[in-house]
């Protein structure tokens, strides 16, 4: 049996509990980890918390990004990638099988090496995360020097999409509270307006035509959608599809159509090892410690990503 985080009945950071489950099979095209480091990010709050789904969704396990050590490879892995590795990895969640586990199998091209001089705490929060920034700028095809804008800049989406967008030759215009301001302008915006609902407006004063794209990390959904031009292009990431369809095109993305995008995951590793991508952890705590990071997750203004670490 191995050792996971999860629940077998929805509900608030309490329902989450230590679990035993079965190891799971290896395919020929598969990977196995044994985790050391699981982020907790906003999607694991849903995943606990959601109504169950029939018997088949009874154990739950979250966790969406890991980092580890190779155990054991698929007879058909054609990556760059031995057993003994230190790698990380972006998951798909689907019952017991989660990043809150001690052993994990995720298909090969979930996976890449952890690039000397990132520890493995900081490269679990590297792969969700960061495939969702690339996949928003991907959606949104602009060409350099084009203007584009980002709720939610100081989250971790937020922040790995502007060092994105910048490398791609963009001008960006982020959102931040004051005490965010110089982070988010150290990451690389060109220009910053303050957070919350008047944030198109705002804007709309320095760029009075709107912007050429449009990053909703922030979840703004309709109130954000004013500061696109028209026939501009906004990218929400919690399934907001709009009501403004006739002049911006609204996209939808999920990551889980990222999880097979093995080059984009080389490049964001070779970003963060060599500085390109800023990363922060707010706090390292025990996997059994995971209802504390819920609860620490669910308190606004807090910074960076927690990351559960497995003996």
């Amino acid at each position: 049996m191995v050792q996971a985080i999860g629940v077998t009945q929805p509900g608030g950071p309490d329902a989450l509990h230590a679990l035993d489950v079965a190891a799971e099979p290896l395919g020929p095209q598969q990977v196995r980890i044994r985790v050391s480091s699981a982020t907790v990010n906003p999607t694991d709050a849903m995943i606990r918390s959601r109504p169950q789904q029939g018997d088949a969704d009874t154990v739950r396990v979250p966790g969406m990004e890991v980092a580890g050590v190779v155990t054991e490879l698929g007879s058909e892995v054609d990556r760059p990638i031995s057993a003994g590795d230190p790698v990380m990895a972006v998951v798909v969640p689907s019952g017991a099988h989660g990043g809150y586990r001690a052993d994990l199998v995720v298909p090969a091209r979930s996976v890449t090496r952890i690039p000397p001089g990132l520890s493995e705490v900081e490269a679990a929060t590297v792969p969700m995360n960061g495939l969702t920034a690339q996949l928003a700028l991907d959606t949104l095809a602009l060409p350099a020097g084009a203007t584009v804008a980002v709720t939610g800049a100081a989250g971790t989406v937020g922040g790995y999409f502007i060092q994105l967008a910048k490398l791609a030759g963009l001008v960006v215009i982020a959102d931040a509270a004051a005490s965010d301001e110089q982070f988010v302008r150290g990451r690389g915006a060109d220009e910053v307006v303050p957070r919350g609902h008047d944030f198109a407006s705002a804007l709309r004063e320095l760029h009075p035509d709107g912007v050429d794209g449009l990053l909703d990390a922030a979840a703004l959904d309709a109130a954000a959608l004013p500061a696109v031009r028209d026939d501009g292009a906004a990218v929400t990431v919690r399934g907001y599809q709009g009501d403004g369809s006739e002049r911006v095109r609204v996209a939808p993305i999920f990551v889980r159509d990222y999880v097979g995008a093995a080059e984009r995951l080389d490049r964001l590793a070779e970003l963060a090892g060599a500085g390109r991508l800023t990363i922060r952890v707010a706090e390292v705590l025990p996997a059994a410690a995971a209802a504390e990071a819920h609860r620490l997750l669910e308190q606004r203004g807090r910074r960076g990503r927690y990351v559960l670490h497995f003996d």
